[in-house]
C-alpha cells in the first residue's frame, strides 16, 4: 500500500477521503493511533490531531486514539485538503451522452454511476477521464490538470446536466456566472412526505457538519456557514411522497439535500441525510415491502439536475437546456402513482 501523509488542513469548503483501511483478518487489539501510524509517514501528533478534528471514524463512528483496531475495522480519514493527485489523468474510453456540443462548451447527461472528477479511490472510471479521452487540450484555469473543462459539479448519485468549457475564456467566463449565481440550475427531486405549501423559499445557511464533516450542515440563524438559497415548487403529491421542483440560486455542497431534509422532507433514497428508510406511511408488511421495492428501483438519492441556462461565452446570447427524468426515477414515480391508486 502507499504510504500517505496527514494535513491539517481542516479550513476548506469540500472534505477528502486521505485514507481508506480494513485491518486485516488476523490483527491483533491495536490503538487507533499507533495502527494509523504503521499505515502513514505522519507523525503521531498530525494523527492524534486528526482523531481529535473529528476527522477520523472507525466502522463510521467516531472513536478516540484509544479506541483498540479489531480484525475486519474499516478506517477513514477525511481531510480538508485534498491528497496528492496523480501527474495526469488516465483517458478512458468512456461513452458520453452529450447534448450539445460547440467550439466554446458541451453539455453532457450524466448518469447515476459515475463520479465527476477523480480523487481518492476513484482516480479512473470518472466523467474527466472520459472527457480526456474525448476532447484535447481541454482548459485547467485555476481547477488543475486533475480537473479539466469542469465549472460545476453534482454529486455520484445525481442524474442530470453538467457544462462543460473546452477553452480557457469560455471557462473564465462560465465559472464567473455560477460565481455570481447568474446561472439558471432546475432540479427534479423525489423527497418524503407532503410539503405545506405549494411553493416555498429556503434561506439558510449551509456549512461544514461540526460532528461529520462530510455533511453539509444547516445553520438558520447564520451564526455559520455560508448564504444558500433554495425555491422550491411541489409539482405532484403522492400521499407518502412527493416530486419537487427546486431552483437553485446559490450552489452550496450538497445544498438540495441538506435544505429538504431541513424542513422536514429528505430525499427518497438519500443515506446520507436520513431518506434511506420509509419516513412516512405505516409499518404494516405489505406497505414496508412496497418501499424496500421502490429502494431497488431507486438504491441513490432520488435527484436530478433537469435543467440549465447560462449566457454562451463566445455569443453572449443565452443558452438554455433541458433533460428527461432517468428511467429510474421515471419508474419510481409510477410506481408510487400506482400504489397511490390502488391503495
Amino acid at each position: 500500500m502507499e504510504e500517505k501523509h496527514i494535513e491539517d488542513d481542516l479550513e476548506d469548503d469540500e472534505l477528502y477521503e486521505h485514507l481508506n483501511l480494513t485491518a486485516d483478518p488476523g490483527q491483533t487489539p491495536l490503538r487507533l493511533d499507533k495502527f494509523i501510524g504503521h499505515h502513514t509517514n505522519s507523525s503521531r501528533n498530525k494523527i492524534q490531531n486528526a482523531i481529535d478534528s473529528e476527522s477520523v471514524k472507525v466502522n463510521g463512528n467516531l472513536v478516540k486514539s484509544s479506541y483498540k483496531v479489531r480484525p475486519g475495522d474499516n478506517i477513514i480519514i477525511s481531510l480538508a485538503k485534498p491528497p496528492k493527485e496523480p501527474s495526469e489523468v488516465i483517458p478512458q474510453d468512456i461513452p458520453l451522452d452529450i447534448i450539445y456540443e460547440d467550439n466554446s462548451v458541451l453539455l453532457v447527461n450524466k448518469d447515476a454511476d459515475m463520479v465527476v472528477h477523480p480523487g481518492f479511490n476513484n482516480w479512473d472510471g470518472t466523467l474527466v477521464n472520459a472527457l480526456v479521452f474525448h476532447f484535447k487540450n481541454l482548459p485547467t484555469s485555476k481547477n488543475g490538470t486533475i480537473r479539466p473543462g469542469l465549472v460545476h459539479r453534482i454529486d455520484k448519485g445525481t442524474t442530470g446536466l453538467l457544462v462543460i468549457a473546452k477553452t480557457e475564456y469560455a471557462m473564465q467566463y462560465l465559472a464567473k456566472q455560477f460565481a455570481d449565481h447568474s446561472t439558471e440550475r432546475t432540479y427534479y427531486c423525489m423527497v418524503w412526505g407532503e410539503p405545506k405549501e405549494d411553493k416555498g423559499t429556503i434561506n439558510a445557511n449551509l456549512g461544514r457538519g461540526f460532528k461529520d464533516r462530510r455533511i453539509s450542515e444547516v445553520f438558520p440563524e447564520g451564526e455559520h456557514g455560508r448564504v444558500a438559497i433554495t425555491h422550491y415548487e411541489v409539482i405532484r403529491r403522492m400521499r407518502y411522497v412527493s416530486l419537487v421542483k427546486c431552483n437553485l440560486e446559490t450552489g452550496r455542497t450538497h445544498q438540495i439535500r441538506a435544505h429538504m431534509k431541513h424542513i422536514g422532507h429528505p430525499l427518497f433514497g438519500d443515506t446520507t441525510y436520513g431518506g434511506d428508510r420509509a419516513l412516512r406511511g405505516n409499518m404494516f408488511s405489505k406497505y414496508k415491502q412496497f418501499v424496500d421495492n421502490c429502494f431497488k428501483i431507486m438504491p441513490r438519492q432520488a435527484l436530478h439536475a433537469k435543467s440549465l441556462g447560462f449566457k454562451h461565452p463566445e455569443t453572449e446570447e443565452w443558452m438554455q437546456f433541458d433533460s428527461e427524468l432517468p428511467e429510474d426515477m421515471v419508474d419510481l414515480i409510477a410506481k408510487w402513482d400506482h400504489y397511490v391508486q390502488h391503495n
